[in-house]
């Protein structure tokens, strides 16, 4: 009999019509995939196979606007979830009313593997565990529409003691040895692994099961610098083991995460999808098709629009889209950039809020964003080789990636938002969702050319899920924001010869550390924000209490604008 191996994972629910989401599922072998709703609504498919792994994605039509739908998941006509005596409540499908008045997005990045129960947290509760437990207790209990994940959804290079163990397990029982450190995933089988220990989590899995998901990746689902520069990428393809990592990390990618944020019709026209589905094997294809994305990144575009009513999203591949030349670096290529602009201006008017989702922030603290381009300028040569090659091995161990350490995007990205903010049809806010920084800010900025906009423009920063960030780094991210270190900056600045800004902008929040989450209530023009930390039971430190005793205690809770 087949079992469900990972998820459902609910995904995409159809914001127009009210009627349609799709859910995913692994299961342990070949099998008929059915999702049964109670009011009659469901769809069925068979798995489909990659690597020694099945898989579905199911599509569930019949749905009624505006409704709470629980529902089941059957292998083969045999129930399988939910799971026999689970105390969760039963995984549901909440649709939108239609024409929809409002949407509640919460959004985070970085979340780290847990321990198991019984063992010591480093790091404190994991936010969305705590999400799930408040949920489980009260399912309407704020319960967001959708969730945007923004990056760094596994850690292929920072793995946990028990994945440390099961990779010398499986390197041992495969017999053919790798060249990969031992702390790290190798392949798309070490892929699995490591989405079985994220997803697997009973909690977790309930929540992803019953609210809707948007993901990215960032760069720990691959390593740690992915694409940060030519030269890297060009040590990286000299390495042994690397082929084997990042093949086996964007085709793990597309079957655990990109396939999810499809709409029904994008799947129906998606040429790859079609292709793997008519295989008995899906693994060649799908090989192929990470090799040419890998060698050419303008052969395939990750990023994606989701609308949810009249508010907007649009999420944004900062890592792979890179143009990595160092005279004309570009954090989007050509047509990456075309299709974001393109987005951003379509149907004027039919959005009250422009979400730009983006792992990476576009406004960061003023000195880290003056030294990101300073030393971009170094790199591209302003200041002679012997500074060229400081630039690049600086690059490599301070994480200088960032919009700032790629001036003509950052001005264009700059230059987009506030042309969206003094368009005609002006949405009430242009809200840029980033993560990756292991804090929390909010930021604001001012034009110094051109007018400032009509639109309210948000940098929203909020990570970690669940992880850390070292004092001293902490210490640094505060200094950042203040005036004596924007002063630093703009001598950097100079020293590089950077060109100045169109923009200038304070933080009206934070920063704030420690396991959290934002969530932004639209409804209509009106737009709140709310920040929530997860915090420790009585018994502090372990996994097992935390679970117990955790809460979400709000931080912040901010109109960002009234309706008008």
């Amino acid at each position: 009999m087949a079992g469900l191996r990972l998820g459902p994972l609910l995904r995409h629910v159809d914001w127009e019509s009210g009627t349609s989401a799709t859910v995913w599922v692994e299961t342990d072998q070949p099998c008929a995939v059915e999702v049964r709703c109670q009011d009659g609504a469901g769809g069925s498919v068979p798995t489909f196979h990659v690597a020694g792994h099945h898989y579905a994605l199911v599509v569930v039509t019949g749905l009624a606007p505006g409704s709470t739908t629980p529902y089941e998941v059957l292998l083969d006509g045999e129930r399988v979830w939910p799971p026999a005596r689970s105390s969760l409540p039963p995984s549901t499908i909440r649709t939108p009313s239609v024409p929809a008045t409002g949407a509640v997005v919460a959004f985070g990045s970085c979340r780290w593997a847990a321990p198991a129960v019984d063992e010591s947290d480093p790091v404190g509760p994991d936010v969305l565990d705590t999400l799930a437990a408040r949920l489980a207790a009260d399912p309407e209990a704020g319960r967001p529409d959708v969730l945007l994940l923004l990056g760094d959804q596994v850690y292929a290079d920072e793995t946990s003691a028990g994945t440390r163990d099961w990779i010398a397990r499986h390197r041992r029982a495969a017999g053919t040895g790798s060249a990969a450190p031992p702390d790290q995933v190798a392949d798309y089988e070490e892929y699995t692994h490591l989405y079985d220990e994220s997803w697997g989590d009973p909690e977790l899995r309930w929540l992803l099961s019953t609210v809707p998901t948007c993901m990215i990746f960032d760069d720990h689902d691959v390593i740690d610098d992915w694409n940060t520069s030519a030269a890297w990428v060009a040590d990286m393809r000299a390495t042994p083991w690397w082929h084997e990592r990042i093949t086996g990390g964007l085709m793990s990618y597309w079957v655990y995460q990109h396939l999810g944020n499809l709409s029904p019709a994008e799947l129906a026209e998606d040429k790859l999808y079609a292709a793997v589905l008519a295989a008995d094997d899906g693994t060649e294809v799908l090989r192929a098709f990470a090799e040419r994305a890998d060698a050419d990144p303008a052969t395939v575009r990750w990023s994606y629009r989701r609308d949810f009513g009249r508010t907007r999203l649009l999420m944004v591949d900062t890592r792979a889209a890179r143009v990595l030349e160092e005279q004309h670096r570009a954090m989007l290529d050509a047509e990456e950039a075309t299709w974001l602009r393109t987005q951003a201006f379509e149907d004027p008017g039919s959005f009250d809020h422009l979400l730009i989702g983006t792992s990476l922030p576009w406004l960061l603290p003023p000195m880290v964003h003056f030294a990101e381009g300073w030393h971009a300028a170094l790199c591209r040569g302003e200041r002679g080789p012997r500074w060229a090659r400081f630039g690049e091995w600086l690059r490599r161990r301070a994480d200088l990636e960032h919009w700032a350490a790629f001036a003509s995007s950052f001005e264009r990205l700059t230059e987009m938002v506030a042309e969206v903010g003094r368009s005609e049809a002006a949405p009430a806010t242009v809200c840029v969702l980033s993560g990756d920084v292991h804090h929390g800010y909010v930021a604001e900025p001012v034009w110094t050319t051109g007018g400032q906009p009509d639109s309210r423009v948000f940098q929203f920063t909020c990570s970690p899920l669940h992880n850390s960030v070292p004092t001293p780094i902490r210490v640094g991210f505060r200094f950042g924001w203040s005036r004596f270190a924007r002063g630093i900056g703009h001598l950097l600045a100079r020293h590089g010869r950077v060109t100045r800004l169109a923009v200038r902008w304070e933080h009206t929040g934070g920063p704030w550390f420690g396991n959290q989450l934002m969530t932004l209530t639209l409804r209509g023009r009106e737009a709140r924000l709310r920040l929530e930390k997860a915090s420790a039971g009585a018994e502090r430190g372990h996994r097992g209490t935390d679970r117990a005793g955790a809460r979400l205690t709000e931080v912040l809770d901010r109109v960002l604008t009234e309706g008008r």
